[in-house]
């Protein structure tokens, strides 16, 4: 076998925290497991971001990888405005614009480590544009990083063909911003995607004879993120931890709509009304959704109904900052997760063996919430797409709950995702479809 570090890999992340999680867990598969020398190239504060939400692994192993600190110009960095009635993070269409900066830098890095490796291999974000033609350089290879489900990528599809329906999963600045980026797909040798066949074998197949991937290999290598042990006792576990072991197995709900999601203030009482009315014990993540500037504004102060923390206390928690959530959702005491559905959110519940209970927001998600209640039936639709400017009201919310958590539908449930984590899981080991594939991409780079 060639030597690992005749081969060089630089990941290129897209700068928002559901782009930069899954591509620093593989770059931590690809130094640890497979010896293989891996470069992470972001913004100085994506880069000190990503390192700081790590999950599931030691902070040691992050040694193992090279950040590169790219330059970025000041940008505008505004508040997310929960009262907006599309809720996509427009707040955040200056960030993605501002990744134009990034192509000189990046472009410079890559010819560098090209002229010093035997091969390179580049793998970008399907939003990252290059500015670095890996075709006209012999020893370089790019490879299209899709961190969204398969199931996604045949819908958007198929909506970018009939020329409508984007426009209600996302604002038209992001459209048109996608809408550049996919010409650096085409040049791509191959796709990696963070799902296996355990999860969405029909779309895999269905992706492979589409115009955008024909004749190109699809490499399905997720969940990317680490199986955590449950209950894990390490001595720096966070204070949610610990009070979710304070509670019985299966008992407590996780609520959290994620890093780029931010739900009204009148949205938030009906919830907040519902989760007390369910008798439910929860854990509850309230925080408003990542700025460009994220370490400016790391927590939220957002309004409850008065006196509602301490009725709910001992039964109910708020958090108001980031948590660890793939242990929450490992913990034996997490019986349901309430998710606005990004598919960082989906992999990390379904290798858990999570049901969820799904409130799809914007982009990606609502495919996600039908491929979940749908086709894998582990878990439930809290709100229809079609009613997705309605505020839920909090019956609705005590119903989904009280749905998951109790009775013959919520123990089908239960017992169908304990299933389908499992296989998620095997997925991950030898002789497993995700494992098998990760083992094919890296021999190709070392042929």
């Amino acid at each position: 076998m060639l030597n690992a570090d005749e081969v060089t890999v630089v990941i290129v992340p897209f700068p928002s925290h559901g782009h930069l999680n899954p591509l620093l867990h593989f770059s931590l598969l690809l130094s640890t497991r497979y010896g293989l020398t891996v470069h992470f190239a972001s913004t100085a504060s994506h880069n000190r971001q990503a390192k700081l939400r790590l999950q599931g692994w030691p902070l040691s192993s992050l040694s193992s990888i090279h950040f590169h600190d790219l330059p970025l110009p000041p940008i505008p960095s505004p508040p997310p405005n929960p009262q907006s009635p599309n809720s996509f993070p427009t707040h955040l269409q200056p960030l993605f614009d501002a990744t134009d900066h990034l192509r000189s830098p990046l472009s410079s890095l890559l010819l560098s480590l090209s002229a010093s490796s035997r091969r390179l291999i580049v793998i970008h974000d399907r939003h990252m544009s290059l500015g670095f033609d890996a075709a006209t350089t012999p020893n370089a290879e790019s490879y299209a990083f899709c961190g969204t489900s398969a199931a996604f990528h045949f819908e958007a599809a198929q909506l970018m063909k009939q020329g409508t329906g984007l426009e209600e999963l996302a604002s038209p600045e992001f459209i048109r911003f996608i809408e550049r980026r996919r010409r650096d797909g085409f040049t791509s040798s191959g796709f990696i995607i963070n799902t296996c066949r355990e999860v969405e074998s029909e779309f895999l197949d269905i992706l492979a004879l589409r115009e955008d991937f024909l004749g190109k290999p699809i490499f399905a290598i997720g969940p990317l993120n680490p199986v955590p042990i449950h209950n894990n006792t390490d001595i720096n576990r966070d204070e949610c931890l610990e009070w979710l072991d304070g509670h019985p197995p299966c008992s407590v709900v996780y609520v959290s709509f994620g890093t780029m999601s931010t739900i009204s203030d009148e949205q938030t009482e009906q919830l907040a009304s519902g989760l007390r009315r369910s008798g439910h014990r929860f854990l509850w993540v309230l925080r408003d959704a990542d700025r460009a500037d994220i370490f400016a504004f790391e927590s939220s102060s957002r309004r409850l109904p008065a006196g509602f923390e301490k009725a709910v206390e001992g039964v109910g928690k708020v958090v108001r900052g980031w948590v660890p959530q793939l242990d929450i959702l490992a913990h034996r005491a997490t019986g349901g997760f309430m998710s606005h559905c990004g598919w960082n959110s989906c992999m990390e519940a379904v290798s858990c063996g999570v049901p969820v209970m799904a409130w799809p927001m914007h982009s990606d998600q609502p495919t996600n919430a039908r491929l979940l209640a749908e086709g894998l039936k582990v878990g439930v639709v809290v709100r229809g797409w079609d009613r997705r400017r309605e505020v839920v009201a909090a019956e609705r919310v005590e119903e989904v709950v009280r749905m998951v958590m109790e009775g013959e539908e919520g123990r089908s449930m239960r017992e169908k995702a304990v299933e389908m984590g499992e296989a998620v899981r095997a997925a991950l080991k030898d002789g497993g479809s995700a494992k098998e594939a990760m083992d094919v991409l890296v021999a190709h780079w070392r042929r």
